[in-house]
C-alpha cells in the first residue's frame, strides 16, 4: 500500500521539498499553502499523515492539528517548528502531535519519524482488512457455493455492496436472490441500518402502493389511520423488492420518481417526503423482454440495473450440490433430532443427476422430506420424492425412438455418450468400445452431414 502524505507550509520551498523527499521514500504527497487550504484537502479524506508548520497564517498549524485530531483521531500529525518555538511545539504534543521536529529539517530524521507514526496505521489497516475478510465470510455463510459459478457473485457482491448503486438480482425462482440481498446490505456502509423487504407479487396494486409509500387517514376505504410506507421506514438504509417484474405501470411510475428524485407522497397526502434509500431489487423474468411487451417501464429498468448479478440456477452449477446437501441434511438431522450420516451411493447420484427445475429451494424441501423419512443412518434412494427416483432412472438409459434406423440409433448412442462423458473423447470411445480415430471420422461425418 502507498501512504498519501499532506505537506502544509506557507514557505514554498519548504512545502515543495519535503513532498519531492518523501516522493523519493515510496510515499505520495500532496501539498497546502496555508492551515485554511491544509484543512479543506484533508477533508477530502484519503490522507494517512499530515506534516504541518506550527506558525502560518491564518489557520495555524497548532489549530489544523485540533481540527484534525477531533475529526480523524488516528491520523497522525507531524509539526514543524521553528527553533525558538520548542515550548509551543511541547503544547502541540499534548494537544495529540505524533512529534515535531525544528526547523531547518532534517530529511533523515523526518522520514524516520513518518516510518513510524505509520507502522501503527499499517498495522490497523491489515487488522481492518481481517475484520473486513471475517465479517464478508459471515455475510456470505447462508449462500453455500465453491463453484467458479458462485465465486463469481462473491466477488460481484463484495464490489457492488459498498457503492450506493441500485442493484438487480434475477434468476430463476429458488436460487437464493434474497440471500444475495441479504449479504449485500451486510457489506455496506448501510448495515446498521434498517434492511426492508418487499414481496411484491403477493400484493395487488393498490395494496402495494400502500405498502410501498404509505397512506394518509381516510385515502381509501378501511384507511383508518396513517401508515408509513417501507420506502419511509428503510430511510438511511436498504430496500429490498422481490419480484419488481410483477408491479404494475401506476407503480413504476411513482417508483421511477423516487429513485430519481427520492421524494414522494403518502397515498391521499400532500405533503412531500424525502428520504435515502439504497434500492435492491430482484426478479426472475426476463425485464427486456417485458419491456418488448410494453408492461415494464425501460426507464424504470435502466435505474434499477445499475449493477446486475445473475445467480446461476443449480443444474448449472452441479458441483455445489454435494456441499448445500451436506449443510441442509446437518440443519434438518439436528432439527428432528436424528443422528443421519449422510447419503447412499444411489440416493447421491440420484441428486446430483436430477435437474432441480426448483433450484436450491428445491434441494433443501427434499433433503427436509428425505430426513424425516428415513428410518435409519444413511438417506437412501427410496427415502428421495419420486421425482427424484424416476430421474435417476430415466438417466440410466437411453432414449432410441421407435422406427429409427441404424445410424440414426448409433448417432444417438454417440452423442449421448459424449454428453455422459462431459465431451471428452477418448473416454467416449473407451466406453463404447471404438478406436479414437474410428470415433473422430463418425463425428466428423455427421457434423459435415448438418447432424452434429
Amino acid at each position: 500500500m502507498i501512504f498519501k502524505l499532506l505537506i502544509v507550509d506557507d514557505e514554498k520551498n519548504i512545502r515543495e521539498g519535503l513532498a519531492e523527499a518523501l516522493t523519493l521514500e515510496g510515499y505520495e504527497a500532496v501539498t497546502a499553502a496555508d492551515g485554511d487550504e491544509g484543512w479543506k484537502r484533508f477533508l477530502k479524506g484519503d490522507i494517512d499523515l499530515v506534516v504541518t508548520d506550527l506558525a502560518m497564517p491564518g489557520l495555524s498549524g497548532g489549530e489544523l492539528l485540533r481540527r484534525i485530531a477531533a475529526e480523524s483521531p488516528a491520523v497522525p500529525v507531524i509539526i514543524l517548528t521553528g527553533h525558538g518555538s520548542v515550548e509551543t511545539a511541547v503544547d502541540a504534543m499534548r494537544a495529540g502531535a505524533f512529534d515535531f521536529l525544528t526547523k531547518p529539517v532534517n530529511l533523515d530524521h523526518l522520514a524516520m519519524l513518518v516510518k513510524r507514526a505509520l507502522a501503527g496505521q499499517e498495522l490497523a489497516l491489515k487488522n481492518r482488512r481481517l475484520e473486513e475478510e471475517l465479517e464478508q465470510k459471515k455475510c456470505f455463510q447462508q449462500i453455500i457455493g465453491t463453484g467458479a459459478a458462485m465465486r463469481r457473485v462473491f466477488d460481484m457482491i463484495s464490489r457492488a455492496a459498498p457503492s450506493k448503486a441500485s442493484i438487480l438480482v434475477t434468476g430463476e425462482s429458488g436460487v437464493g436472490k434474497e440471500l444475495v440481498a441479504d449479504a449485500i446490505h451486510a457489506l455496506s456502509p448501510r448495515r446498521d441500518k434498517p434492511l426492508v423487504k418487499v414481496h411484491c407479487a403477493a400484493l395487488a396494486s393498490g395494496l402495494l402502493e400502500s405498502e410501498l409509500f404509505g397512506h394518509e387517514k381516510g385515502a381509501f376505504t378501511g384507511a383508518g389511520a396513517r401508515l408509513r410506507g417501507r420506502f419511509e421506514l428503510a430511510n438511511e438504509g436498504t430496500l429490498f423488492l422481490d419480484e419488481i417484474g410483477e408491479i404494475d405501470q401506476n407503480v413504476q411510475i411513482k417508483l421511477l420518481r423516487v429513485l430519481q428524485e427520492r421524494k414522494f407522497e403518502r397515498v391521499g397526502g400532500e405533503e412531500t417526503l424525502e428520504v435515502d434509500v439504497r434500492l435492491l431489487a430482484a426478479t426472475n423474468k426476463d425485464l427486456k423482454a417485458e419491456i418488448e411487451k410494453g408492461t415494464f417501464r425501460e426507464d424504470l429498468y435502466f435505474r434499477l440495473n445499475v449493477v446486475n448479478i445473475t445467480v446461476p440456477p443449480l443444474r448449472e452449477r452441479k458441483d455445489d450440490i454435494p456441499l448445500l446437501a451436506s449443510n441442509f441434511l446437518k440443519e434438518f438431522s439436528e432439527e428432528n433430532h436424528k443422528n443421519i450420516e449422510g447419503l447412499d451411493e444411489k440416493a447421491r447420484s440420484a441428486i446430483y443427476h436430477y435437474d432441480w427445475p426448483g433450484n436450491v429451494r428445491e434441494l433443501r424441501n427434499c433433503i427436509e422430506s428425505a430426513v424425516v423419512m428415513t428410518r435409519g443412518p444413511l438417506i437412501k434412494e427410496q427415502d428421495l420424492p419420486p421425482t427424484l427416483r424416476s430421474a435417476e432412472e430415466a438417466d440410466r438409459f437411453i432414449r432410441i425412438p421407435r422406427g429409427a434406423s441404424m445410424v440414426e440409433a448409433e448417432r444417438i448412442i454417440v452423442r449421448d455418450t459424449l454428453s455422459l462423458c462431459k465431451g471428452n473423447k477418448s473416454k467416449t470411445a473407451q466406453v463404447l468400445g471404438l478406436g479414437r480415430k474410428t470415433l473422430h471420422r463418425k463425428l466428423a461425418e455427421w457434423q459435415g452431414a448438418g447432424g452434429e
